[in-house]
């Protein structure tokens, strides 16, 4: 595999990885890939599983957070099937599946982290550790929002999720997109490759192709306009050691403009259903 870009862990371990091309994949693959992924995920910073809200990014990360709920929630509800049963995998904090109970839904969710486990009970919000320790059932909606990437075995794992899909069922999968304009204009420095915890780096043909195997369309594909302004912020940080709020916008702005043409927003939305 050929090797594409050359960068590091900059939120925990500050220690360097190889993003390469994965001709089956048709994406980037991160190597090596660590043993013990858990490591990697012990930072203060890791706001998923923190519900941080001290800084200024912290604030508008919860704003936006709290605007986009709503939007996924009725994305949802639009494509998936009359049984309202809802399985989020990778849940953090649990926002998510309050917001989609207090719409009528049937919940179920994962989350592996411990601490976003207790954050979400706080909320009255019961997470399983792993997909194994949920009731043998099928759901009209299944939900990893900036998930996917961080799943090791991802072959076994979109198979595990198919199976468990109603055959009227829908999959949502939310991801970064590495042939962005912001991703190619930060290079090493895009927040969104987020080694070693985002294993894989997807594209248009990376999804299409990897969930085609497993008898999957897509069938929506919709941007995440927000993703450009709170990645290149981090970006903007990593790359010149402080938070410059105004260059961020700028990128974040033109990544978008420039999307308008190219379709290739910082992060998409994918609606899949069975082919």
């Amino acid at each position: 595999m050929k090797a594409y870009l050359r960068t590091k862990d900059y939120s925990v371990s500050g220690e360097s990885f190889t993003l390469v091309y994965d001709p089956i994949l048709k994406g980037l693959a991160t190597q090596p890939q660590p043993n013990d992924l858990d490591l990697y995920y012990k930072s203060e910073s890791y706001i998923s599983h923190t519900d941080a809200n001290k800084t200024l990014s912290d604030k508008l990360y919860q704003r936006v957070k709290k605007y986009s709920l709503k939007k996924k929630e009725r994305l949802i509800s639009k494509y998936c099937s009359k049984e309202k049963t809802l399985l989020d995998v990778g849940a953090g904090t649990g926002d998510f599946l309050l917001t989609a109970k207090q719409k009528g839904w049937n919940i179920s969710g994962v989350e592996p982290n411990q601490d976003a486990r207790l954050r979400a009970a706080e909320k009255g919000i019961a997470l399983k550790t792993n997909m194994q320790m949920l009731p043998e059932q099928k759901y009209g909606a299944i939900t990893l929002w900036h998930v996917l990437e961080h799943l090791p075995d991802l072959g076994d794992q979109i198979k595990n999720l198919v199976l468990r899909l109603r055959e009227d069922g829908t999959l949502v999968i939310a991801v970064p997109n590495y042939k962005s304009y912001d991703a190619k204009h930060y290079g090493e420095y895009w927040a969104a490759y987020d080694v070693p915890r985002h294993l894989w780096h997807f594209s248009k043909a990376s999804i299409q192709s990897i969930f085609a195997e497993h008898g999957l369309k897509v069938v929506s594909i919709k941007p995440m306009i927000f993703d450009s302004f709170y990645v290149s912020l981090l970006s903007e940080k990593y790359k010149t050691g402080r938070q410059n709020y105004f260059m961020a916008f700028a990128i974040g702005l033109l990544s978008n403009i420039k999307a308008l043409a190219s379709k290739e927003y910082s992060s998409h939305i994918y609606v899949l259903q069975r082919a």
